[in-house]
């Protein structure tokens, strides 16, 4: 029989995809019964939110101001950032309620060519922590410590004052059984896989209620890349290759307020699971483009896969910021339902940010999550544009 560590992997990991699960007794492994059909992908560590600025706001971020974690929402917005050069770490214990010793970290950088174009650098590293091996027997043959992460280069440019775009380059990692082995059929092996992010994004200034604004709007297709496998079958996932657009409004009430809205929809590009389970034998650029019209009920049923995000931010002369928002997905499609909310400070050029996160279910997997982060603003005074 084969190592069940993928299938414990899938089944940790489909808790943050799954609905109440009070209300869904009939769930399976993969996250599915007679009523949903959630979709399922390798390494879905990719489309966990890891900053708590946008984690703080419904998980919104393809449009909003650029940081230093823009590369994961949007790689066009690094070339828009008003800052020299800047870092930031963040760390996720994830699904803390259940297990004690799973975490998400995220490190990532990025320095200004000059006044048109970018570069960045990221990393994420997701620790399952550690677990016991078994057979089909349910016999120990050892423990692990399951690990994936991702490395990531990023390069974004300015086109004109308003418009720019970004590409990121991506090597993904994930290793869910080591060297353990109980079949001579299916050797488990690492899984690896290439892939790369664009991005657009656009921003104007006008006047709202008398008030200077910025509208911006935003656009990224990440995570496409290579089919991944994990053993000697040559049996392949698709990764979370995910399209997403939005919009943010921020307006500055005097020289001192300001005030954020933004909206974000998002989408798998990745096949509908079908009755047959026909989706995993896709090509992947027909999987990946056929995504938008391949769900067995329809148009209504590609509707339902898409997820809404919204966030709001009120911030005080660039020292202070309370910030929400609110993230839903149908119930056919994971039923994530959740609220929103953190703090950031600002002391000189350390921007320390929290976020925590409210499902609106009880018992819910994801319930009591904190993100932990900070901001290093690298450039002098000099630098900054």
């Amino acid at each position: 029989m084969p190592i069940r560590v993928r299938i414990f992997t899938l089944l940790t990991l489909v808790l943050f995809l799954a609905p109440d699960l009070k209300a869904q007794n009939s769930i399976g492994i993969n996250g599915q019964d007679t009523v949903i059909n959630v979709i399922t992908t390798a390494v879905p560590f990719l489309s966990i939110a890891p900053d708590p600025v946008s984690g703080a706001m419904g998980d919104v971020g393809v449009a909003t101001d650029p940081d230093a974690n823009s590369t994961f929402w949007n790689p066009a917005k690094l070339a828009s950032i008003n800052k020299n050069s800047g870092l930031a770490l963040t760390f996720t214990p994830w699904l803390s309620k259940f297990v004690d010793d799973m975490s998400i970290s995220y490190l990532t950088g990025f320095k200004k060519l000059d006044d048109q174009s970018a570069i960045g650098a990221s990393m994420t590293y997701f620790d399952l922590g550690d677990i016991q091996l078994t057979d089909g027997a349910g016999n120990s043959i050892g423990d692990f410590t399951p690990r994936e992460f991702a490395f990531s280069a990023t390069y974004s440019r300015q086109l004109s004052r308003k418009l720019s775009l970004g590409i990121t380059g991506k090597y993904i990692y994930s290793n869910l059984s080591g060297n353990i082995t109980t079949s001579p059929v299916t050797d488990p092996k690492p899984g690896t896989s290439i892939a790369a992010d664009i991005g657009v994004y656009y921003k104007s200034e006008l006047v709202v209620f008398q008030k200077p604004s910025q509208l911006s709007y935003g656009a990224s297709i990440t995570n496409i890349g290579s089919k991944l496998s994990y053993n000697s079958a040559d049996e392949e996932d698709f990764i979370p290759t995910n399209f997403r657009i939005g919009s943010a409004l921020s307006s500055y009430l005097d020289q001192y307020n300001k005030v954020t809205l933004a909206l974000d929809f998002n989408k798998l590009m990745v096949p509908t699971p079908q009755r047959d389970g026909s989706e995993r034998d896709k090509p992947l650029l027909s999987g990946i483009f056929g995504s938008f019209g391949d769900a067995p009920g329809g148009f209504t049923e590609e509707l339902q896969e898409v997820s809404v995000s919204f966030g709001a931010e009120y911030e005080y002369q660039e020292k202070f910021a309370i910030r929400t928002g609110y993230f839903y997905e149908h119930r056919n499609k994971g039923n994530r339902k959740y609220f929103t909310a953190g703090v950031g400070f600002m002391v000189k050029k350390l921007e320390l940010n929290f976020s925590y996160l409210v499902p609106q279910f009880q018992e819910h997997p994801l319930a009591e999550t904190l993100r932990f982060g900070m901001i290093l603003d690298l450039s002098s005074s000099s630098d900054d544009n």
